[in-house]
């Protein structure tokens, strides 16, 4: 979710109904902590709600010290990634790269957990491949050393985000430790929030993918959850003014030129559903300044409502 989960996404997904909103991941080598994009994803200070920071790599050293940084920064929970699958992001021993090493991953969380006095969270996949499926062991390893609670995606990391994710391991990790456990994965519907808790028995449940385009997606799994009945999808002027208000956030935090940028991305996810034959997608994705952008949407919603 890197160059999504932005501070602007966050906002909007805790106003949205989201419990926590992690940071997206950010490199622990400090040689790159320089440019403006690492910059803008170690800024966190304003976060809603409890602010937890993504940290990424693979030397215990480096990444102590980013830990360190960030919660003198002001993260109140450090979260390390070891589920990312990109190739360029494993190549380098880090992301989920590390589930392949398990003394590794214990060095890891030592060094992390000893650095900061804020809780540590880890963030897996159930194994490297299917025939390396270890999540269970990965799982025992963090909880002995200080890790507080554990998010798992129920894919492998040759698995990519293709097929179907499989809850039958997360289940599995869920009663082999006694830290909270998160379930993550496909979960785009607020039924399908309520089956994986009820299957996996895990604690909570993470949103990634499923709130691209429908932030409201969090405050529609809690209602269900609570109650068994579903929200009313937004009205069409809600919805209108939850993209135009994203949009102006995006300008504000990016600046004229990347935001414009930014913008396109969320709005093609957000407007799926209303732009069947891609018209306005298309229109939009060609508008080069911020006043045209919201023109644009202004006067979309306009005719839609």
């Amino acid at each position: 979710m890197a160059g999504i989960t932005d501070q602007p996404f966050r906002q909007l997904c805790c106003r949205m109904g989201a419990g926590l909103a992690v940071s997206e991941m950010v490199s622990a080598n400090p040689k790159l902590w320089d440019t403006n994009k690492s910059k803008r994803r170690l800024l966190h200070t304003d976060d809603a709600g409890i602010r937890s920071v993504q940290i990424a790599g693979c030397d215990p050293t480096e990444l102590a010290f980013a830990a360190k940084m960030n919660a003198d920064n002001g993260a109140q929970i450090i979260d390390i990634n070891m589920g990312c699958p990109a190739k360029k992001v494993n190549k380098k021993l880090a992301g989920s790269a590390l589930l392949k090493e398990p003394r590794l991953v214990e060095t890891i969380v030592k060094a992390v957990v000893d650095a900061v006095e804020v809780p540590v969270t880890l963030k897996i996949r159930t194994g490297w491949c299917e025939d390396t499926r270890n999540g269970i062991e990965i799982a025992k390893i963090a909880e002995a050393n200080g890790i507080q609670s554990l998010a798992v995606h129920g894919r492998t990391r040759n698995d990519f985000y293709k097929g179907e994710a499989e809850y039958q391991t997360i289940k599995a990790i869920k009663n082999s430790i006694s830290i909270p456990v998160v379930a993550n994965g496909d979960i785009t519907s607020a039924e399908k929030a309520r089956q994986v808790l009820d299957f996996t028995g895990a604690d909570a449940i993470m949103v990634g993918r499923g709130a691209q385009g429908r932030p409201w997606i969090f405050r529609e799994i809690n209602h269900f959850l609570k109650t068994g009945q579903h929200l009313p999808a937004p009205s069409m002027e809600e919805f209108g003014s939850i993209i135009i208000e994203h949009v102006k956030e995006l300008h504000r935090f990016y600046g004229d030129f990347m935001g414009v940028r930014f913008a396109r991305k969320h709005v093609s996810w957000y407007m799926q559903s209303c732009d069947q034959d891609k018209t306005f997608r298309s229109v939009f994705n060609g508008l080069e300044s911020v006043n045209e952008q919201l023109e644009a949407l202004t006067i979309q919603f306009d005719n839609l409502t």
